[in-house]
Parts: structure tokens; C-alpha cells; sequence
């Protein structure tokens, strides 16, 4: 069947369908939903039942770069920096150093196993070196894992940084192999440009679309999530432009942009996790069309093996090297080494040979594609399993509890009031995202003419205000005060200004008095977890 504009968007229909019908049915046996995607687009290809005829790789590998976009910045949109900073150093030496070894240690096997060159032994290396993001958080997410102490975002963060390294590695093996007079001195300097480039422009984009997010107010809400999508897919194009290294700076210009609050931030969360879905079903599904099975299974022997060696041999050795200037126990180092999965990353970095033209690129795509599949299908039915043997698991009570001490920390507070807002002051006719409210403050209801307002971040802010505010302590409420009250110009005496800026508790009482909350851990004890 070859592909038109009349049956494209039915047959694609159809399809993503199945896929999402089927993952649900595939996650009850253990088998992962990214496999099943792989598989739908392998039966509708053009030696499957569908028989589409498609064998692009460039069009395969610029819907592979949009997907592989929206993912990361999904990822990185949903990284918290206070989770990432006890394990940043281990992390980002994982996804650097870590992807380097790996890509040494697999190439010098091939070489030894195979009649690849090492430098063609190497440009596969570098190829399966990442950790794939769409596969480890669909996967731990999916399976809702709780894992001690700070494995999970350990593990997401590499697998969410380390696509840069092996894209660089990639497309200099690649340049070596078709310039076969070239230097590999001549890349130091292209790696540095890359990397700089795309740090800088992705901290900057990040930092601009904040800014863009909390002061240009649009009449359609459903429109911050184009403006959003526009500027990631600006940001990826852009920095690749510029020179820099654009996956580098889709997941910094995430990172910076998560960790800030702006109008309709829990929406757009919500909205890039689902557009992150989308991407990786239309991902799989599009490798899976272009490959021919008849093509894998005589490379099946070969990257059985190759695959096996690097799950059982070059990740330990790359994780194990790297960790051991941390003080990590063995347990949670094996527990990481299993944790290699790959993904659509490694295949879709498999395209960029085709698409130069270099000799053995076929061979090599379809035995990434073996590679991907074996890992996918040992390594990530067996996460639990292997997170039980090592005792890294979280009883299920333990992880409830935890989950639910986090969420009431993060919502309770141990003071309550209420503040009138008054003519002077600097919140008067801004939006709450726009006032500054501190991280351990809550405003929790507007009283405004004897009727309640639930807050929103572009809530404006009027003369006669009333705002209940929950806080974690006196001087996180004094800090709100003087957030509302900053900038106000009236020319009072010392006392008069001391006098009019106590607040006004609630509920209202002879003297001012904080209404004193129940702390989280007495809350904790009185909850009784539903089983």
C-alpha cells in the first residue's frame, strides 16, 4: 500500500488507535508499551499485513528529531532542581564520560567479533551508547516503581542528558568515516563549540519563554500551549543553526523553564506529557515501518551477542568507572547498570549513516534495531525484578506514605491569615505569578465584594482584596506582606507605617493571631492509606 494524502491520516488513525488500545492490555503482562509501538509499525510495513511501502530515512529521521524534541523538553519540564542537585555530578558524568566508554568498549567487541573496522565498530558504539529518555520514563512512570533514595531522578536525569553526548559522537564518527583524511584533533574543538552553544542558548530560550509566558496575556488559553510548542521547535532549529547542539538545549531550556512558576503551569505540564505520549507512539511507529524484518533475523546471532555484551558487560564497566568517585554501594550501581535501556534514540541516531551514504549503515541500522528491541524486551520487563533481588524497591505502604507526606508538605501550611490589599499598594492591577509570592506560600482563596475567588496564576489583583494566605511561618508571611506592599509610596510617620502594615488575621479577632494548623507528621499519623 503506498502512502497518499487521501488514506494517510486514516491508516494513522487506525493505527495510534491500536497502539494506545493495545499498550493498555500489553502493560497487564509486563510487556512494554514502547515494544508493542515497534511492533504495530513492523506488521503495517511493507513485508507486514498492511504492506506501506516506506523506506525514507530522511523523512523517518526528521519525524525521529520533532519526536525525540518534545520529549526531552517534556522531561526536562517535569525535573525539579532540587531533586537533580544531590546527583548531578554522578549524573552528568554518566551521560559524558559514561556514553564515551561505552562506545569504546562496544566498538573494540565488533571489531573483534565482526568484520567491522574499529572505527566503524565505533560509529555503532556511539550509536547504542545513550540510555534512551522515552523508554526509561515511560517505563518507571508506567510501572510506578519506588526506588530508595535518589535512584529514580538519578536515572532520569542521565537518560534525559546523555542524547547530546551521543549525538555529537555520532555525527563526528560519521564525518570521519566519509572524510577518511580528517582528524580527530579537529573535533575537540567541535565538540566545545556544540556543547557551549547549546548550554548557553538553552539556558537563555529557557529564561525567554518564561519571561514571554508571565507577561504577554492571551485572550485564548489553549493558545499558550502553541506559543510554548513554537518556541521549543524554534529553540531545537535555531541552536542547530547557530552551531550548538540542539537536543543539549531543548532539555536546559525545559529545566530552566520548569523550575519557574508561570501562568498555567500545571496545564502546560500536563499538555507536554501527552504530546510526549504522542510522540513516542508516531516515534516507534515510524521505525517500525522502516524496517524489513527479512533484513534483521540474519543479523539476529550477532546482535544477540552484541546486545547481550553490552547489557551485561560495557554499561556496568561505563557506570562502575564512573560512580566509583561516589560513594555508591554496589547494589545501586548493578541496579544502574541494568538500568541501560535503549530506545527510539539509538535507532533514530542509526538513520544519519543511511542518509550519508556510508557503506555498512544498512547493516548497522538493523542491528541497532535487534539491539534496541532485545534491550526494551530483557531489560525493561525485568526492572522490578531486579530492583526486588537488590532490595531497592520501596514497600508499596513505605511509598504511599511517602508520596503522601510529600503532597502535604508541599500544599499544608503551619500559619494561616488574611491580608487586605489597600490602595498604594504594588500588587494593585498585577497578575499573582507577577508579584513574586514566595516558595513556602500559599494563596488559597480571594475574598473580593463577599465573594470567593479560586486563584490562578493570571488572577489580578485589585484594591479591596481580601487574600487568605497559608504559610510555613511568621517570616514567610512578613515576606508575602512586603511582596504586596513593595514600592508603596505615602508619606506616613515611622509608627503610622509600623501600625498600618500589621496584617489582618483570619478569622478576624480582638487581637491579631495566627490560626496554628495540625503539622504534617500528626497528620500522618491519624491517615490511614486505603488499600
Amino acid at each position: 500500500m503506498t502512502l497518499t494524502s487521501e488514506n494517510i491520516l486514516l491508516i494513522g488513525s487506525v493505527m495510534l488507535i491500536i497502539s494506545v488500545i493495545g499498550a493498555k492490555t500489553s502493560s497487564r503482562f509486563g510487556v512494554p508499551t514502547l515494544l508493542l509501538f515497534l511492533v504495530v509499525g513492523m506488521f503495517a510495513g511493507s513485508e507486514g499485513p498492511g504492506g506501506i511501502a516506506f523506506a525514507d530515512p530522511k523523512a523517518a529521521q526528521f519525524i525521529g528529531s520533532i519526536s525525540l524534541c518534545l520529549i526531552l523538553f517534556s522531561g526536562g519540564l517535569d525535573s525539579r532542581w532540587h531533586d537533580m542537585k544531590p546527583i548531578l555530578w554522578p549524573g552528568l558524568l554518566l551521560s559524558t564520560i559514561g556514553v564515551i566508554i561505552s562506545a569504546f568498549v562496544v566498538a573494540t567487541f565488533v571489531m573483534l567479533v565482526t568484520k567491522f573496522t574499529f572505527i566503524e565498530g565505533l560509529l555503532l558504539g556511539a550509536i547504542v551508547s545513550s540510555t534512551d529518555a522515552a523508554a526509561v520514563f515511560s517505563i518507571l512512570r508506567s510501572m510506578g516503581m519506588g526506588l530508595k533514595g535518589h535512584l529514580r531522578p538519578l536515572l532520569e536525569f542521565e537518560s534525559g542528558s546523555n542524547d547530546p553526548m551521543a549525538f555529537f559522537l555520532t555525527i563526528a564518527v560519521v564525518y570521519l568515516i566519509s572524510h577518511p583524511g580528517a582528524s580527530a584533533v579537529h573535533l575537540i574543538p567541535m565538540f566545545f563549540q556544540q556543547m557551549i552553544i547549546g548550554a548557553v542558548a538553552g539556558y537563555g530560550m529557557g529564561r525567554l519563554m518564561h519571561f514571554l509566558l508571565i507577561k504577554i496575556r492571551l485572550d485564548v488559553d489553549g493558545l499558550y500551549s502553541v506559543l510554548l510548542i513554537a518556541m521549543v521547535l524554534f529553540t531545537f532549529s535555531f541552536t542547530s543553526f547557530i552551531g550548538g547542539n540542539s537536543f543539549l538545549a531543548v532539555y536546559i531550556s525545559a529545566f530552566v523553564l520548569g523550575n519557574r512558576d508561570f501562568l498555567h503551569k500545571r496545564s502546560l505540564t500536563k499538555h507536554f506529557d501527552g504530546q510526549a505520549w504522542l510522540m513516542q507512539v508516531v516515534l516507534f511507529i515510524t521505525l517500525g515501518l522502516l524496517v524489513f524484518p527479512s533484513h534483521i533475523w540474519p543479523l539476529a546471532g550477532v546482535g544477540l551477542i552484541i546486545s547481550l555484551f553490552l547489557i551485561f558487560v560495557a554499561r556496568p564497566i561505563a557506570v562502575f568507572l564512573c560512580l566509583s568517585l561516589f560513594k555508591v554501594n554496589i547494589r545501586t550501581k548493578l541496579f544502574i547498570s541494568w538500568v541501560g535501556l535503549r530506545g527510539a534514540v539509538p535507532i533514530v541516531f542509526a538513520t544519519y549513516p543511511l542518509t550519508e551514504g556510508i557503506s555498512k549503515a544498512p547493516v548497522i541500522f538493523n542491528l541497532v534495531f535487534f539491539i534496541t528491541v532485545s534491550s526494551v524486551l530483557i531489560q525493561g520487563t525485568s526492572l522490578p525484578i531486579v530492583a526486588r533481588w537488590l532490595h531497592l524497591l520501596v514497600p508499596d505502604k513505605a511509598r504511599k506514605k511517602s508520596m503522601l507526606e510529600k503532597e502535604l508538605t508541599r500544599r499544608l501550611k503551619s500559619l494561616i491569615a488574611e491580608y487586605e490589599v489597600q490602595e498604594g499598594f504594588s500588587c494593585v492591577g498585577k497578575s499573582l505569578v507577577n508579584i513574586g509570592i514566595p516558595g513556602n506560600v500559599m494563596i488559597v482563596l480571594i475574598n473580593r465584594n463577599d465573594s470567593y475567588i479560586t486563584p490562578e496564576g493570571s488572577t489580578i489583583i485589585e484594591i479591596g482584596d481580601k487574600l487568605m494566605i497559608m504559610a510555613e511561618s511568621k517570616d514567610a508571611l512578613d515576606d508575602m506582606f512586603r511582596c504586596l506592599i513593595r514600592g508603596k509610596k505615602v508619606n506616613k510617620t515611622v509608627e503610622e507605617e509600623e501600625e498600618e502594615d500589621l496584617p489582618k488575621f483570619w478569622p478576624p479577632q480582638k487581637e491579631p493571631k495566627l490560626l496554628k494548623a495540625r503539622k504534617v507528621p500528626t497528620l500522618l499519623k491519624e491517615h490511614k492509606t486505603v488499600e
